[in-house]
């Protein structure tokens, strides 16, 4: 009777490693997703303040047209998006290279700087980027533990034999960061 006690341990072991193995795969791969919609949420918010900002913009430089247009295309590109990080990476950083370029032409234009309706626009794209920042954190973390256990052995060997795919991390620096006014003596 004891024999068959510890023959059914040994045979159980490695379908009870398995079962926690892949539940756990399965478990960080779906932190993943909803870390990614949390980014979608944010992404989708900055869209939805880029025409205000263009159109304010437009209203005091009027011959930059080229680079309100640019950003104007690039927003489109990027909402039309679906899908996981790596698909939005290069389009996003693009958009994020045309976000400051507007913010640099706002600096020519000290009307457009006094602007009540622009300096609020600014404060909630810089709102917006720190909870995009966060949240790219948050799902690069996740991807960080996903990889990890996909690529460290022995766990390594469950996510192969159940074709567990890799996850890209999300690298795109912010559009606007919050300046922090340097403190003269």
């Amino acid at each position: 009777m004891e024999a068959l006690v510890v023959i059914g341990i040994i045979l159980l072991a490695p379908v009870l490693y398995v079962v926690v193995q892949y539940n756990g795969l399965v478990s960080l791969r779906n932190h993943i997703r909803d870390a990614w919609a949390n980014i979608d949420t944010e992404l989708k918010r900055r869209y939805d303040l880029i025409p205000n900002l263009v159109a304010t913009v437009k209203g005091y430089a009027t011959h930059e047209r080229d680079v309100l247009e640019q950003v104007v295309e690039l927003r489109n590109r990027c909402v039309a998006h679906a899908g996981s990080g790596s698909a939005h990476q290069a389009d996003e950083q693009q958009l994020v290279e045309g976000l400051k370029r507007i913010l640099v032409l706002a600096e020519n234009y000290p009307q457009l700087k006094a602007d009540q309706h622009f300096l609020k626009l600014q404060q909630e794209l810089v709102n917006t980027e720190d909870r995009i920042q966060a949240a790219r954190r948050f799902y690069n973390g996740n991807v960080r533990d996903y990889r990890n256990k996909c690529e460290t052995f022995p766990s390594n060997l469950v996510a192969n034999l159940f074709n567990f795919q890799p996850a890209d991390y999300f690298d795109v620096e912010p559009a606007v960061r919050d300046h922090v006014p340097s403190a003269r003596f």
